[in-house]
């Protein structure tokens, strides 16, 4: 990338802190309304209306889903108003949409972006994964059982089995996943939604969580490994359709080898990446919004990879 180009994506991930407060601040007005979708549509206007008054060129490859099934952020969909080298986003509005409806916790705005050819363009399914931090991010492997991943995780922070601490998703799809890292003596932190900010967590250390493990969202995967290639951490992935239908959405894909390994640079590719996400409710990686009589607060991270940076930003949007 010219130092031009450079520049321009340095400053540009700084812009889409304020593309993810706007979509954090509108989703935060569903807080336990029991309404995911209208949440997540609230997200999505906020966030595409802000995109298109920034002098970029951006294409989503990550979004709502294929244009047919999306009005707004979908797959393809082209965003900003400028000229320039073509920019990819990976986006997730609202990440969490349940957790939002019922005011639990992890939810957040995201975006992952990257010079074209940057962003792996995974079709909508399930991916097996493992997340980890700098220090153990050459020691986990795919292949290995959770037992001795969580061995070699627990060598490579210098911990005793019994003080790692294992995120994993709380779905029946993980009951025996759960059952065998206990027998392990590790601790098992489960959580109801937000495989992103609980991978993330892991490079974070004063954060609990020394690992993750388990089945989720392959959008998800992409844009978690932005952030760990901005940070140093890890996430190593495999397909794992969860039905016949997912099988055969892979396939049409041209997604044939389910046995292919994915680690991040496979997901995240280049050296020019970002990371920008806002909290919505409160989780590892941000506090959520908060409003007060004459203002509204919101946490956001932003972190990019050309130079390896992580910002924590806080900011007060005045109302009156």
């Amino acid at each position: 990338m010219a130092k031009k180009d450079e520049s321009i994506f340095a400053s540009l991930a700084l812009e889409f802190v304020r593309v993810t407060e706007v979509g954090a601040i509108a989703a935060a007005r569903w807080i336990g309304r029991g309404d995911a979708k209208a949440a997540d549509q609230a997200a999505v206007d906020a966030m595409r209306t802000y995109f298109n008054t920034i002098d970029f060129r951006g294409l989503i490859v990550i979004g709502e889903g294929a244009k047919d099934e999306a009005a707004e952020l979908y797959i393809g969909e082209k965003l900003g108003r400028g000229e320039g080298p073509l920019f990819e986003i990976a986006i997730d509005p609202l990440e969490c949409t349940t957790s939002v409806a019922y005011g639990r916790s992890n939810a957040i705005s995201v975006i992952a972006a990257g010079p074209e050819g940057s962003l792996y363009r995974a079709a909508d399914s399930y991916m097996e994964k493992i997340a980890v931090g700098p220090e153990a991010a050459s020691v986990i492997d795919i292949d290995s059982t959770p037992t001795e991943n969580v061995r070699k995780v627990a060598g490579a922070l210098g911990k005793e089995i019994s003080e790692v601490t294992v995120a994993i998703l709380e779905r029946t799809r993980h009951e025996k996943l759960i059952a065998e890292v206990r027998s392990t003596g590790a601790r098992v932190q489960l959580f109801t939604d937000g495989d992103i900010t609980m991978a993330i967590a892991t490079c974070f250390p004063a954060n609990p969580v020394d690992m993750l493990i388990g089945t989720g969202g392959s959008a998800e995967a992409v844009i978690t490994a932005a952030a760990m290639r901005c940070m140093g951490g890890e996430v190593i992935c495999r397909w794992k359709p969860k039905d016949e239908k997912h099988t055969t959405r892979l396939k049409e894909a041209g997604i044939t080898d389910f046995s292919t390994i994915f680690r991040s640079q496979d997901l995240a590719r280049g050296k020019d990446l970002s990371f920008t996400a806002t909290g919505i409710l409160n989780g590892p990686l941000a506090r959520g919004v908060t409003v007060g009589a004459r203002h509204t607060l919101t946490h956001s991270v932003v972190m990019t990879s050309n130079p390896p940076t992580v910002r924590f930003i806080k900011t007060r949007h005045l109302t009156g």
